[in-house]
This record gives structure tokens, C-alpha cells and sequence, in this order.
């Protein structure tokens, strides 16, 4: 009777552990239309992550502008705003809806904003500056090319 017990046990905790295993990395998702992945989320969710996305384009346009005026400075504190720092602040509910390839984009693109930010305090020229940040942008047009926002009813 015991063994069952500690069988059933082990079986449901491998089952538990599969299923987690199965949501971290597929996520909220369903097909979309337009051969795109939606990733399912609550209304509130999908405003944090568009106020993201929206941070993210206004750090953009301020690393170019301090790019164009060299004022390297300007780069460095526009990019530490949308660096890793901002990467916390997503709730762990937020994440789990999230597939392992939309978080393998986001944390490497958090990531590389750091690191825009350490080259420009370094003194790196401007056309390797303008380099990191199409590289940047790179990772947005792929994100934006395979997955959209839906809200979960």
C-alpha cells in the first residue's frame, strides 16, 4: 500500500512538472490568421506589454537622436532605460503566457540594450552605435513578424 502511495506520488508529481514543462514553453498561444502566433492575455497584461513596446520605441528614437548629436551620454541613459532593469518588472503570470521563442527574443533584445548602453559610455563611434541598434531593431521586426497580442476571454 505504501509503494502505491509513494508511486501515485512520483506519477502525479512527473505529470505536474510535464504540464509546466509544456506551458513554459508553448505559452498562451493559438494560430492566427495571418500566419502569426497570438499569444493569449488578460487585458491589463496586453497594456503592460504595448507600454513596453512603446518604451522601447521612445528609447529608440532617443539613442538616435543622441547618436546624431554624439552625445554619447544621451545613448548610454536612453538605452539603460529599456536594459535588463525594465525586464523585471513583467509579472511571473505574464511570463508563463509567454512561448520560450517571444521570451528568447525579449531577454536577449533587454540584454543588448545594455550593452548598447556599455559601448556607448566606452566611447564606441557612431556607425558601430547605429550597428548594435539595427541589430536592436532586428529582433523587433522578428517578434512583431511572428507573434501578436490577443486578449484570453
Amino acid at each position: 500500500m505504501r509503494n502505491r502511495l509513494a508511486l501515485a506520488a512520483i506519477a502525479l508529481w512527473v505529470l505536474t512538472l510535464a504540464a509546466a514543462a509544456i506551458v513554459f514553453i508553448r505559452g498562451n498561444t493559438v494560430p492566427s490568421p495571418d500566419g502569426r502566433t497570438t499569444v493569449l492575455v488578460q487585458p491589463g497584461e496586453r497594456e503592460f506589454v504595448l507600454d513596453e513596446m512603446r518604451s522601447l520605441l521612445v528609447a529608440v528614437r532617443d539613442i538616435e537622436d543622441g547618436i546624431i548629436r554624439d552625445d554619447k551620454a544621451k545613448v548610454a541613459a536612453a538605452a539603460r532605460t529599456v536594459g535588463m532593469a525594465a525586464a523585471h518588472d513583467a509579472a511571473p503570470a505574464l511570463m508563463a503566457k509567454l512561448p520560450l521563442d517571444f521570451k528568447g527574443l525579449a531577454l536577449p533584445l533587454h540584454r543588448g540594450f545594455d550593452e548598447l548602453a556599455a559601448a556607448a559610455e566606452h566611447g564606441e563611434p557612431a556607425p558601430a552605435l547605429t550597428a548594435r541598434l539595427t541589430g536592436q531593431l532586428d529582433r523587433c521586426v522578428a517578434c512583431h513578424a511572428a507573434y501578436r497580442l490577443g486578449v484570453s476571454q
